[in-house]
């Protein structure tokens, strides 16, 4: 039986090198969100990370938070935004560990599989 983070790094592999392989500048750019979504998130909290990509963002910065949110079992951005917004207060803290938990891998695998 697989744990929820071996799921997580599986999913989060195989989407962050299929970005990988695609056009080089979203990748960069796709890496760099990807770099800077956990601090994001620690400091303005869940919603309004999600907000901020959302609304300025650009489209690789989407594209990861999107692909996060798939990864959680969510349908999207849009999706997952929805329900931070509307979580209970320890329904939006467990949102936002797997959502940190998510990120982590990634961002570690847009380190490893992204080249500058």
């Amino acid at each position: 039986m697989r744990t929820r983070a071996q799921r997580w790094a599986e999913d989060a592999y195989n989407r962050v090198k299929a970005r990988a392989q695609g056009d080089k500048e979203k990748a960069k750019k796709y890496k760099d969100m990807a770099l800077k979504f956990p601090v994001l998130v620690r400091q303005a909290g869940l919603s309004q990370a999600l907000a901020f990509v959302a609304s300025r963002g650009e489209e690789a910065h989407k594209n990861l938070v999107g692909d996060l949110a798939q990864t959680l079992g969510r349908k999207g951005l849009e999706a997952l935004a929805e329900e931070a917004r509307n979580a209970e207060l320890l329904a939006y803290l467990r949102l936002t560990r797997e959502v940190l938990g998510a990120a982590e891998w990634y961002k570690r695998f847009a380190q490893a599989l992204i080249e500058e």
